[in-house]
């Protein structure tokens, strides 16, 4: 007989193998970040994300399935998501003055509008993503 506590460490593993694999799914939309496509969103106005990441990360692997619930919502419809590869992509994480992987920017065209680092809180990314909209 499974007590409640077995039963509820059951439920927390099933939902976590099946948050998982949707997450495997919901990835937001990513673009290839470049500094010409950087600079193209910034001038064209646009709102945009850039996600210090690095695959080893856990909190990355934390803010992943947030992000991509909050992307996926009307008014981040806009959104232009840079995922900047924390490892291979240096030069980047230095122009962006980033020391850490988890670190999370927002642009409202040229301007920085916040940043953060290691935040797994939905409601602080969602305040941090709204002021780039």
């Amino acid at each position: 007989m499974f007590t409640r506590r077995a039963t509820l460490a059951f439920s927390l593993a099933a939902a976590l193998v099946a948050g998982a694999s949707a997450m495997a799914f919901a990835e937001p939309e990513h673009t290839t970040y470049t500094p010409a496509a950087f600079q193209a969103a910034q001038h064209a106005g646009k709102p945009i994300l850039v996600e210090i990441h690095a695959s080893w990360c856990p909190v990355c692997a934390a803010q992943a399935p947030i992000l991509s619930e909050l992307l996926s919502q009307p008014q981040f419809k806009e959104m232009v998501v840079f995922r900047v590869d924390f490892d291979s992509q240096k030069d980047a994480v230095k122009s962006f003055k980033a020391r850490d992987q988890s670190t999370l920017i927002t642009f409202k065209g040229t301007t920085e509008t916040g940043r953060s680092v290691g935040d797994t809180h939905k409601g602080s990314i969602e305040a941090l993503l709204s002021h780039a909209i």
